[in-house]
């Protein structure tokens, strides 16, 4: 019996939401999600923060596999910049621990979670809660990379 396991990112340049799901026969099983804060006084403090604990997570739980959203450009630039910054430490860090990456639009993502591309926030948490059979629904940055997790393991055909 052969597990294949998936760690889910949502990157942000204060908190950075992770979640790994295993699937083993099929089945997804629920391993841990939470948060990587960023801690520092200056953009790039916050940001080596994120990357050295991204790279901790991927080291801890051994991922095979690493998810999450594409870069979706809105109306700030400056946003825009700094979360393409977090994202890039995250793809960082897996590529210092030879993690392959997937990446998945938005609306794919929240398609194959809740069956809708256009689903809310709250919609998400709540299937994600569903699908991984949790008591409660996770914080929105860890349910991002569940959900993130979630797809992929779907586009896979694993479950």
């Amino acid at each position: 019996m052969t597990a294949s396991r998936i760690v889910g990112f949502d990157p942000g340049s204060i908190r950075t939401g992770f979640g790994v799901i295993d699937v083993v026969q099929r089945r997804m099983q629920y391993v841990a999600s939470g948060i990587v804060r960023a801690e520092g006084n200056t953009h790039l403090r916050r940001l080596e923060s994120i990357c050295k604990g991204s790279g901790e997570l991927l080291g801890k739980f051994r991922a095979d596999e690493l998810a999450l959203e594409e870069v979706f450009v809105g109306k700030n630039a400056g946003t825009a910049v700094k979360l393409g910054q977090a994202r890039g430490v995250v793809l960082a860090a897996a590529f210092d621990h030879g993690v392959p990456v997937f990446e998945y639009a938005a609306r794919r993502i929240k398609l194959a979670v809740t069956g809708a591309g256009s689903a809310r926030k709250a919609l998400v948490r709540q299937m994600v809660a569903s699908i991984l059979s949790l008591d409660t629904r996770p914080p929105e940055d860890s349910a991002d990379a569940l959900a993130a997790a979630i797809c992929h393991i779907h586009e896979k055909g694993r479950a």
